[in-house]
């Protein structure tokens, strides 16, 4: 159809007033996409009425039934019908719409789902002599009635989308519109420790089954969202998160953040809450991504509760119809402090790894299934049998035979002496390397495996950066000049930046046709496959977008050039370059995950490796 094809007739359109039902229908459109849109907007109200415990039941994924039950201050029986119109609301004042303390203010939410469903509202106000009940079926508002209830509102939708019904073909499966109500009421119950929360799938009648449950928690903030956050992400997050708590220009961040070695393939747990509302805002995410590049591939992402609070005046949460989005006064503020106060407290965690990764190490010990082993007569009582020193034999063979990967203490001249020590460190004492890449260390309860290529490239990393932002990276002249062969756009690309890597402690100049020439290379890295450092640049600049900073691309290149400078695997180390190793890795921060994010070694405590072998 082109333009004049439009208006055939030749008759002008007319314009009209749309009636209420019609406005509520397309209201509703925007704030109520699907069932868990609903359950958000009813919660949400019940908090805004300074609810302590709110129970939520749906049936058949929330198509069937949505029932909210609160125990707030309530709404007066001779306001019910106005709270079922459009844009009445009890939480702003209609002349300052950028000072909003509550999450609801627009007004939309209940006569939306009045118009696209059955509703009903029973409540009782604080101090009155009795209940009333109001219902709405597809916009049609009945007549206020006594009702029956102790306090608080119970708001019940049922049939959802029955005045719309093209809007059913459009939700997903029942299972899938039942984790996105659980997973709103997870993010509300994050923002709301204090509060108490149950959720119920009451598909088929009755009482149903409770799908969650978080009790109010108590204490200050820090430790009742420390208790919320473990009922809600698991033990294992609290265990492997940072605590945060820093303050910029008026905004405050809290929350915690995990360690890089405790992420996920998919940015599937990250919960971002600004003055207590649950966001999902491009400026938060992103500052995020920032905060953790030095320490992630592109393909795992951190799992973070954090809570920025700033003067209402100075955010508008007025820009998305679900409120999911807001807009900074300054956003340049507000990323900075994530970015800083989240980094800061990565390097406050020192070569911390996360527990899952001995968790994890263990669990590939242990056998799938462990069949009870009858116990001998010797093992029920030492004092019967004593213990008797003795030497056993060696066994014929066995002492001629040449370890072909492993080194031992005596193979390669440790002093036991000096380890006794060392093995009060952290990390502990060097007592072996294995297939020449893992070096096996004992503490004093336990012991630790590193990886010491990906140890290695991480504490070269931070050298790098350290000397960078010093006076720039030390360069070394190459005795002979390194020429590159490239394709004409990868010579292109790499020129563009030339002048860029020179404080990286790389000099790069053109050779005729499409070669360029390698004349310094940066001196930490000592003896460098120039050709192959030239191209793992080109990967990086190629990966690498638009909306990344000036130092997050130099970081970014930084980090393919330290792989080069690191002990690579296969090399056999000595007993005191493997200490050294250790010590350095003690002393530097970041230095429990190499640059990809992936853990540079495992603990294994005496406890646990002697669960292994039922001595425990």
């Amino acid at each position: 159809m082109n333009i004049s094809e439009r208006n055939i007739s030749g008759v002008l359109p007319v314009i009209r007033q749309l009636d209420a039902a019609a406005a509520n229908r397309i209201a509703a459109g925007e704030v109520v996409e699907r069932p868990a849109s609903a359950v958000k907007e009813l919660v949400e109200n019940a908090i805004d009425a300074d609810a302590r415990r709110i129970e939520v039941a749906y049936a058949d994924g929330g198509k069937a039934l949505i029932r909210v039950t609160d125990d707030g201050h309530g709404i007066a029986a001779e306001q019910l019908p106005l709270a079922l119109s459009r844009h009445a609301t009890s939480k702003i004042d209609g002349s300052d719409l950028l000072n909003i303390h509550t999450f609801g203010f627009r007004g939309e939410a209940l006569p939306s789902m009045g118009a696209v469903g059955r509703l009903s509202i029973t409540s009782r106000a604080a101090g009155a002599d009795m209940a009333a009940v109001i219902s709405v079926n597809g916009g049609d508002i009945g007549t206020v009635k006594p009702a029956a209830l102790a306090k608080g509102t119970v708001v019940e939708l049922r049939d959802l989308f029955q005045a719309t019904p093209a809007r059913l073909k459009f939700l997903r499966t029942d299972r899938a519109e039942a984790q996105a109500i659980a997973d709103v009421i997870k993010r509300l119950a994050m923002a709301e420790p204090s509060v108490g929360f149950v959720l119920r799938d009451v598909t088929g009648g009755g009482e149903g089954r409770v799908v969650f449950r978080a009790d109010p928690q108590t204490g200050d903030l820090f430790a009742a969202l420390h208790g919320r956050l473990a009922r809600i992400l698991g033990q294992d997050f609290v265990d492997n998160a940072l605590a945060i708590d820093a303050e910029r220009e008026g905004i405050t961040l809290t929350g915690y953040a995990s360690l890089p070695t405790y992420s996920r393939g998919a940015a599937v747990a990250q919960y971002l809450f600004v003055n207590g509302r649950p966001v999902r805002d491009k400026l938060l995410i992103g500052a995020l991504r920032g905060a953790y590049s030095d320490f992630l591939s592109r393909d795992r992402h951190p799992v973070v509760a954090l809570f920025l609070d700033v003067d209402p005046t100075r955010v508008d949460v007025n820009v998305h119809p679900a409120k999911a989005e807001v807009r900074f006064r300054e956003p340049g503020v507000a990323r900075g402090l994530i970015v800083s106060a989240l980094r800061h407290a990565l390097a406050e965690a020192g070569h911390r790894a996360s527990s899952t990764v001995r968790d994890a190490a263990l669990g590939a010990f242990r056998p799938e299934s462990q069949p009870e082993r009858p116990i001998y007569q010797m093992e029920r009582t030492g004092a019967a049998y004593p213990q008797r020193s003795f030497t056993e034999p060696m066994q014929q063979g066995f002492g001629e035979v040449a370890a072909m990967s492993a080194r031992v203490e005596e193979a390669f001249g440790i002093d036991t002496s000096v380890t006794e020590s060392l093995q009060a460190n952290p990390l502990g004492a060097a007592r072996a390397q294995l297939h020449e890449n893992y070096i096996i260390a004992q503490t004093s309860d336990g012991v630790v495996i590193v990886d010491q290529h990906a140890a290695h490239e991480r504490l070269v990393y931070e050298k790098l950066k350290r000397q960078m932002a010093e006076n720039g990276v030390r360069a070394q002249a190459l005795l002979i000049p390194e020429i590159v062969e490239l394709s004409h756009g990868d010579r292109d690309r790499l020129l563009e930046v030339a002048d860029d890597l020179i404080p990286l402690g790389l000099t790069i100049e053109g050779f005729g046709g499409s070669a360029v020439c390698i004349r310094e290379t940066p001196a930490i890295l000592g003896e460098v496959n120039a050709a192959a450092l030239v191209n793992d640049i080109l990967d990086e600049l190629a990966d690498l977008n638009q909306t990344q900073s000036i130092r997050d691309k130099i970081e970014a290149i930084l980090s393919r050039v330290a792989c080069h400078g690191s002990i690579r695997s296969g090399r056999r180390m000595r007993a005191e370059e493997m200490n050294a190793l250790l010590r350095e890795m003690e002393a530097t921060p970041h230095s429990g995950q190499c640059n990809h994010g992936r853990p540079t070694y495992i603990e294994l405590k005496l406890d646990d490796i002697e669960k292994l072998f039922g001595r425990k």
